[in-house]
């Protein structure tokens, strides 16, 4: 029975081991590791980090993840220079045919300037910088990102963001609302975003911008799991 036990182990590891991801590094990212820890833990294959100037991304990657921080400072506006980085033009080529993006907190905002995600990231309502754990509504659990998670359940993860008040036009809004493509709402008042919008996907599905860090609660030592399930999703959704 232990033998077995261990060869079913074994097996797992083999399967998660199949997912090639890869982290891109902007100069001012502060939260690049830690999505990489994440992804390395569950998945079991550390992502490649891929600085961004590099014009090519590793051959046959799954996955692709623009993490938190102040690219270039958040001059002109978070995000808008990063956008322009070498490497998104193969991160814009790779979501095109279909592979993962996860973009969380300033990847957001790189997300969106780029053109991959509709709406923008404006500054938060007040004017303050937000640092807490918050209260998440799963708005639509049949993504590749969100399959994890219960609809409707209400999950804990932490925010830490100035310029994270999400706008788009009304009849954006209610495109995004009518095609289920809000993944994620804020519970409670955040940041002022327009109805309550943490993270949304692309009309193809594949591409996620989330405000929230999973990536800072995936570990019962850091506070709480509610993080982890994401991750879980996108090993069930591309192992």
């Amino acid at each position: 029975m232990p033998q077995a036990a261990g060869e079913h182990r074994h097996r797992k590891l083999q399967g998660r081991s199949r997912v090639k991801s890869a982290v891109i590094v902007f100069p001012g990212s502060n939260c690049d590791r830690d999505l990489a820890v994440a992804i390395r833990d569950i998945t079991g294959t550390a992502p490649t980090m891929v600085w961004h100037r590099e014009t090519s991304l590793p051959e046959g990657v799954d996955l692709i993840a623009l993490p938190g921080g102040f690219s270039y400072g958040d001059y002109l506006r978070s995000g808008a220079m990063s956008a322009r980085s070498p490497v998104m033009a193969e991160v814009i080529a790779a979501a095109t045919r279909g592979v993962a993006v996860l973009g969380v907190c300033n990847g957001f905002q790189v997300l969106t300037e780029a053109g991959l995600l509709p709406g923008a990231l404006m500054r938060n309502a007040g004017l303050d910088f937000v640092c807490r754990d918050v209260q998440l509504t799963v708005a639509n659990s049949q993504t590749m990102f969100s399959s994890r998670y219960d609809a409707g359940a209400t999950i804990t993860i932490p925010v830490a963001h100035h310029d994270g008040n999400y706008f788009a036009d009304a009849e954006t809004l209610d495109r995004l609302e009518g095609e289920g493509r809000v993944v994620f709402r804020y519970a409670e008042q955040v940041n002022g975003s327009a109805r309550d919008i943490a993270g949304v996907v692309n009309a193809q599905g594949n591409v996620l911008g989330l405000m929230p860090h999973p990536e800072r609660l995936i570990e019962a030592e850091q506070g709480g799991t509610d993080g982890r399930r994401m991750f879980e999703a996108l090993l069930a959704a591309l192992g």
